[in-house]
């Protein structure tokens, strides 16, 4: 390998780590339960990406690392015999300012959706958490999960629509109280 290619793949490395780390963390975190394992996953995960070449992972590098991440991570869990549980994702920032009574609003809310998406059935938690706190394609978490892109789909209508239907309920309870 060329002196300059390499540089080229050690950047491109680089910034995939740069990129996708922290996502990866948060993700692998919820699969384990322990922040430290989950960095040892990431890691691990990247350590592999080191041993991939560049041309046949960098078309889908996300859905790669994502893959990679969650099947060293059930095995990391299997090994152990660990219980596998999904934990509630961090905040992201607002995009403005808003007031701090607005903010704090904004977290009981959050909390309050996490709290009610952690009751449906892990496989559904695991989509909607690939699509909204992740950012990845049906097509993406379906290469991540082994599942087909209609059924990510079904799965996450499923889900939403079920935590409609219990937020609904609540907020028809409180008018009714």
């Amino acid at each position: 390998m060329s002196g300059r290619k390499a540089s080229r793949d050690t950047q491109w490395i680089r910034d995939a780590f740069d990129r996708h780390e922290g996502p990866l963390v948060r993700y692998a975190m919820r699969l384990t339960g322990d922040l430290e394992l989950a960095r040892d996953v990431v890691q691990d995960t990247f350590l592999r990406l080191c041993r991939q070449p560049r041309d046949r992972v960098d078309r889908h590098l996300a859905a790669w690392l994502f893959t990679v991440c969650r099947r060293r991570a059930l095995d990391v869990m299997k090994k152990q015999s660990r219980v596998r549980s999904l934990d509630a994702a961090p905040d992201r920032e607002p995009a403005s300012q808003p007031t701090q009574e607005a903010i704090l609003e904004r977290r009981e809310s959050a909390a309050h959706i996490l709290a009610l998406l952690e009751t449906l059935p892990l496989r559904e938690q695991e989509v909607v958490r690939l699509k909204l706190q992740n950012e990845l394609s049906y097509r993406e978490i379906g290469e991540v999960t082994g599942l087909s892109v209609s059924n990510v789909g079904y799965l996450i209508h499923t889900a939403i629509r079920k935590v409609r239907a219990m937020t609904k309920r609540e907020s028809e309870a409180v008018r009714k109280e």
